[in-house]
């Protein structure tokens, strides 16, 4: 079973969606960390973000791949090939030159193969912007998790706090409507949500009721199917 999880820049996707799979006992595919894997050896190759002919190859000539701990759902470790890029995956460096790289054409396709393939090997929970319209269409269960702009960027304040990053709300907040009208509007991969997606508005609910109620529609989805 794949549980597509899409929406927008801090709606609380990657949380969510690794809770979910440890509730459930899936696996949790990163497609995001896909990206930040070639993010990080593009810019340490000094390959020009835009440029879909050598990011396309970068992506083609290479693995990623995930390790997971024995019983565990989550990846503890992302490889590049065979070198363990983990720790620069989250730098503002790659936050900043991922969505760049994440728009070529080439390499999207490239990465659309490899996380299919990926997926096609058990149960996982995916998120993304475009898994339920595009990587994975035929998605068992479907979400598209949003939230208010403005609780969004309180959100993603507080995760930096978190994480020992100082940030401004109204900095972050203006990156996040930039961030939402280049999503929505650019050519390859638009955010979207697919026609048979759940619309899950989470700017009132804690992250807890966001859980469990994915939880539920997919313990229902289950029972549909083997019914």
């Amino acid at each position: 079973m794949i549980i597509a999880i899409d929406g927008p820049a801090g709606s609380g996707k990657s949380s969510v969606a690794k809770a979910v799979a440890l509730r459930l006992g899936f696996r949790y595919l990163d497609t995001g960390a896909m990206y930040r894997a070639l993010a990080v050896i593009a810019i340490r190759q000094s390959i020009d973000l835009h440029d879909d002919q050598q990011l396309a190859q970068l992506s083609v000539n290479c693995s990623v791949r995930f390790a997971f701990e024995p019983g565990e759902v989550l990846p503890s470790r992302v490889f590049f090939d065979d070198e363990d890029v983990t720790d620069y995956l989250r730098t503002p460096e790659i936050d900043a030159a991922v969505s760049a790289l994440s728009a070529s054409p080439g390499l999207r396709e490239d990465m659309l193969v490899k996380q299919r393939r990926l997926g096609s090997n058990g149960d996982f929970v995916v998120e993304g912007r475009d898994i339920g319209s595009v990587v994975f269409p035929d998605a068992e269960l479907k979400i598209f998790l949003t939230a208010d702009v403005a609780e969004r960027a309180r959100r993603r304040v507080a995760q930096n706090k978190a994480r020992g990053i100082e940030s401004d709300y109204d900095e972050i907040l203006a990156s996040l409507i930039v961030r939402d009208e280049r999503d929505t509007s650019r050519e390859i991969a638009p955010l979207t949500r697919a026609d048979d997606a759940v619309q899950l508005d989470s700017t009132n609910l804690t992250e807890e009721e966001v859980i469990d109620t994915i939880v539920d529609l997919a313990h229902a989805r289950c029972a549909q199917t083997e019914g």
